[in-house]
């Protein structure tokens, strides 16, 4: 009898509707980093950093005052950051200190890094958890141990682009001044950021096309779409 090597197990990976995720994404950028960082210096450059920092309160709180009263779906990752921005903001308008408000996203840079390297040092990368947040993935392929370094890998690039990210904005911070600060921190972060968000796609994509028996699916299952 001849005996053929068993065929690898088929993991299909749920990649859901990309353009409304990647448009999702762009709003929040949009509503959280863009218009804030335009408020905050617009009003340093002409009637002072109080009035601008109140000015970012009141557009955050507005913007979901207004999905409220449209009746629109406010998703949870905009309530997350909303409510960091509001805070932090009111932080540093308590202590009438624009560096406070800058200070802050560099120190909360340095913990994420801490947090990614080590998980992934661990072995537990704080990856696999998130990416579960926007893709489906099957137990049996998170159960791979070849899937396991890939997260550690993106764990550790995206550890990294945040440590440069902490770097990039506190140098520019300390030699251009707060003004110049806030505008290259709402520009250079966030262009950094999105790079960030594509390399680890990018490097994940190729490591896991890698794995036999995988396959992609964009858009919802039938049995959902209906």
């Amino acid at each position: 009898m001849t005996h053929h090597p068993a065929s690898p197990p088929e993991h299909l990976i749920e990649l859901g509707h990309v353009g409304k995720v990647i448009r999702n994404a762009l709003l929040l950028l949009v509503e959280t980093v863009m218009v804030p960082t335009a408020i905050l210096y617009g009003c340093m450059q002409t009637v002072g950093t109080v009035p601008g920092l109140v000015g970012v309160i009141v557009w955050c709180l507005g913007t979901m005052a207004l999905r409220w009263v449209l009746g629109s779906r406010v998703p949870s990752t905009l309530l997350l950051v909303v409510g960091i921005l509001v805070l932090r903001t009111a932080i540093a308008l308590a202590t009438t200190s624009v560096w406070l408000y800058l200070l802050q996203p560099i120190a909360a840079s340095v913990l994420m890094a801490i947090v990614f390297v080590g998980s992934a040092l661990l072995g537990r990368p704080i990856t696999q958890k998130l990416a579960q947040d926007f893709i489906h993935l099957p137990e049996l392929l998170l159960a791979d141990a070849r899937m396991r370094r890939i997260f550690i890998e993106v764990a550790l690039i995206w550890g990294f682009t945040r440590i440069l990210d902490a770097g990039l904005s506190l140098n520019s911070l300390l030699s251009w001044g707060a003004d110049a600060g806030v505008l290259v921190r709402g520009i250079l972060s966030v262009g950094l950021t999105a790079l960030s968000v594509i390399g680890c796609a990018y490097w994940g994509w190729r490591r896991i096309h890698r794995i036999p028996g995988v396959r992609f699916r964009f858009g919802l299952p039938a049995t959902d779409a209906a």
